[in-house]
This record gives C-alpha cells, sequence and structure tokens, in this order.
C-alpha cells in the first residue's frame, strides 16, 4: 500500500464520481480505477460499490475512510512541519536556569544556529519566578528549568533528571569516596547558593531530612561564582551534575541518605500556541540533553 492509494482512496469516497476524482488528484480515469482496485486487493475488502449509474461506499469503505483522513492530516501536519523547520527564521527568547546555561544550552544553540543560521536567539539567565512571570508577559518564548509548583497556567515537558551532587576539591578529605551521606556533611564549613533559588530549597529540604545542619560560611547568587568559592576556600558544594565542565578541576560525589533530584523539563505557556521555532528548538535541546554526560 502507497500513500497515493490513500489519496485516491479520499478523493474517490468524496466525490462519489471516478471523473471528478480523477481530475482532482490530476490522473486519468482509468489510472484512478486500477489504483482503487490495488488498494481493495491489498486489503482484501471492497471499499466502493461500482454500478453504472453511481459509485458509493461499502460498509467497509466507510469504516476505512475516518481513519484515512486522520492519517493523512498528521502526515500532512508532519510534513509542513519539516518544511517550516528548514527554513526556519525570526527572534527565539530563552529563559534558563544557570546550570544549563553552562554546557548544554549553549552546545544546542550552537548546533540550532548551524541548522537555522536565519534565527537570531537571545538567552537569559533567569530564577524560576521570573521565568514564569515572563512567559505570561510573552517576553520569553521558552523555558528550561525544573517544574514550577505552583504556575497553573504553563505546560511542562520533562526533560531529564538532575541527580544534585557534592562539589569539592581534589584534595578534599572525601574527593576519593564514590558516595557521600548527607549525615556527613553536618557541621562542615559550605558554601551554598542563595536561599533565593529554588534549588537551594531542594538542597536545605534534603539536608533537613537526613537531619544534618551543615555551617554555611558563604553564599551566591552564580553558579561560576560558587564553583570559585570551593576551589578558593576547600569548602563543598551541592549543585546539579550538570554544573561539571570538561575542564574543571573539582570533584563531583554522589550523594545518598537522601539521594537528592530534580527533574528538568521545558516549560511553555499554556495560553499561546507553540511557534515551530520553539517546537524546533525543544526537540533539539532534548536529543542534547540526554546525550550529555557530566564526567
Amino acid at each position: 500500500m502507497e500513500l497515493r492509494h490513500l489519496r485516491y482512496f479520499v478523493a474517490l469516497a468524496e466525490r462519489l464520481n471516478f471523473t471528478a476524482a480523477a481530475q482532482q488528484v490530476h490522473v486519468t480515469q482509468p489510472t484512478l480505477s486500477h489504483q482503487i482496485k490495488q488498494l481493495e486487493n491489498e486489503l482484501d475488502m471492497v471499499l466502493f460499490e461500482r454500478t453504472e449509474r453511481r459509485v458509493s461506499l461499502t460498509a467497509a469503505g466507510m469504516l476505512f475512510l475516518p481513519k484515512v483522513i486522520e492519517a493523512l492530516k498528521t502526515l500532512d501536519s508532519g510534513t509542513a512541519l519539516l518544511k517550516a523547520s528548514a527554513t526556519l527564521s525570526g527572534h527565539l527568547r530563552i529563559a534558563t536556569s544557570q546550570t544549563f546555561n553552562l554546557a548544554i544550552v549553549p552546545r544546542t544553540v550552537l548546533l540550532f544556529r548551524q541548522q537555522h543560521e536565519n534565527v537570531r536567539v537571545t538567552i537569559e539567565e533567569l530564577t524560576l519566578a521570573d521565568m514564569t512571570r515572563a512567559l505570561r508577559g510573552n517576553e520569553m518564548d521558552l523555558a528550561i528549568a525544573y517544574q514550577p509548583t505552583d504556575a497553573h497556567d504553563m505546560v511542562f515537558e520533562p526533560l531529564c533528571d538532575e541527580e544534585l551532587v557534592l562539589f569539592l576539591p581534589g584534595d578534599h578529605a572525601l574527593a576519593r569516596r564514590k558516595r557521600v551521606r548527607m549525615i556527613e556533611l553536618h557541621g562542615r564549613d559550605m558554601v551554598m547558593l542563595s536561599a533565593r533559588y529554588k534549588t537551594r530549597q531542594i538542597i536545605d529540604d534534603a539536608l533537613a531530612s537526613a537531619g544534618t545542619v551543615p555551617n554555611v560560611i558563604i553564599e551566591s547568587g552564580t553558579i561560576p561564582s560558587l564553583l570559585n568559592l570551593v576551589r578558593e576556600t576547600g569548602a563543598p558544594t551541592i549543585l546539579s551534575r550538570y554544573a561539571l565542565t570538561p575542564d574543571s578541576p573539582l570533584k563531583a560525589i554522589p550523594l545518598e541518605s537522601p539521594r537528592p533530584t530534580r527533574t528538568t523539563g521545558l516549560i511553555y505557556s499554556s495560553r499561546r500556541a507553540r511557534a515551530p521555532l520553539e517546537t524546533a528548538f525543544g526537540a533539539l535541546l532534548r536529543k542534547v540533553a540526554l546525550s550529555y554526560i557530566p564526567t
């Protein structure tokens, strides 16, 4: 069965006239008749009743028609999306978490621009609250962060699970460990993300569940600054594993009891239709994120 068979079938089902249907699909009447017969032979079903005066759908034909129409619409929609993505242009505005902007977002934007050189991209690092506000105000097209808990007008599409791990210098007492239990951080000097970030709340909740109270000596609002503080002070911090870049001298040790994680995804406003530009970037970002393995 070929695609043309289905298109010929729909044309004849709509016109119920071989001459009119043949004109619609730009073939001769004998060709149309032959193609319909091929389809019926392949299905081993009679789809049309043919008399000298009229053509009508059989019960099998009536059952088949809506499914074929639906399949062709889906196929045509996908084809249109591919054609549109091949010639994308415009301005894409992306809000992202700091973690993803260290490696994954820049890598995705580079690949995306190689495929769509007429697209201009703006990247903003924002807190989750600022992201949802920007999406509501149509100041951003999409956001990359973990799922908002109080934003019912947002659409969240999971991207990947991020494990929060312990970052420390290579000469730290815990640097050779395969895993570190949360309780072992009790009373230790640590540097942390500022309390205004949701990630800090996730970390604090995990520490509290283990009965752990570290000695937070410095807080910082940016991940590069925080990683630099780890190098300079020797005090560890807790961040997403995705914050570990290939050139980093720091060690990333998994945590347990509990093992803190968060699910990161794409966030869109439910109040506006998604543009092909956003859909194409989201698909590429998912591919890059799933293939990126921090070392």
